[in-house]
């Protein structure tokens, strides 16, 4: 498994041949600048939930490439609407796909399209391969359902966790979020965007240590392998 940090909460993920593109927000990041969605593979396009910085280059990329999007059902509907093909689920639900199970878990999170309609509740997703469980949080708060995870689908082999905070769960919550998780390997996404979300990584990393967490910040196209 490949995982490429594609700025703010964007990740490409390959596993078992496929790609699996999420929450692409992409061409509007300064800061994600150099990654061109044009040259983007995907075949699957995982959404969290509807704002803006998490659907923005859905239509782009699903449309050039035939990707399905797997979301919630208002955000798979809205863009079956536009000629994209979908898959629905919703929180508790699990499915079998060609690179592995995709488990819809809750988060605690506003969600709206840029219009302002209803696009369902957000989520997050656990990823299950053959030798890999990997953990996607979403936009969240800590939540004590987190607890759940490592009890009904097992260890986890790396947490992909926001750690911006204002608008998402910050690095106190995130570092007792991975002891929730029981996992001590975390992705940190969902920071630097913007003003409100800007951390210290210097800072965030030494905390986590602290803890004995290993927390990865990746530049942006930098991937981690498992």
């Amino acid at each position: 498994m490949k995982i490429t940090y594609l700025g703010h909460a964007s990740l490409s993920i390959e596993a078992h041949g496929k790609v699996i593109i999420v929450d692409p927000y992409i061409s509007g990041n300064e800061l994600a600048k150099d990654v061109n969605i044009d040259k983007l593979e995907a075949d699957y396009i995982l959404i969290t939930h509807a704002h803006e910085d998490h659907i923005l280059d859905v239509e782009a990329i699903a449309k050039r490439t035939g990707a399905t999007v797997i979301s919630n059902f208002e955000i798979v509907s809205y863009f079956e609407k536009k000629g994209i093909d979908g898959h629905p689920m919703n929180i508790g639900g699990t499915w079998q796909f060609e690179f592995g199970k995709i488990h819809m878990v809750n988060a605690l999170h506003s969600s709206s399209f840029p219009d302002g309609s209803y696009g369902g509740n957000a989520a997050g997703f656990v990823l299950e391969t053959k030798h890999h469980k990997i953990y996607i949080a979403g936009d969240t708060s800590l939540t004590y359902d987190m607890r759940l995870i490592p009890r009904l689908i097992g260890e986890l082999d790396l947490a992909v966790l926001p750690i911006g905070d204002n608008f998402t769960m910050g690095i106190k919550s995130a570092i007792k979020a991975s002891d929730f998780l029981e996992c001590k390997k975390i992705l940190g996404y969902h920071y630097d965007t913007f003003g409100y979300i800007e951390i210290d990584k210097i800072k965030a990393i030494t905390k986590f240590a602290k803890k004995r967490k290993e927390l990865n910040l990746l530049p942006i196209g930098d991937s981690l392998k498992f």
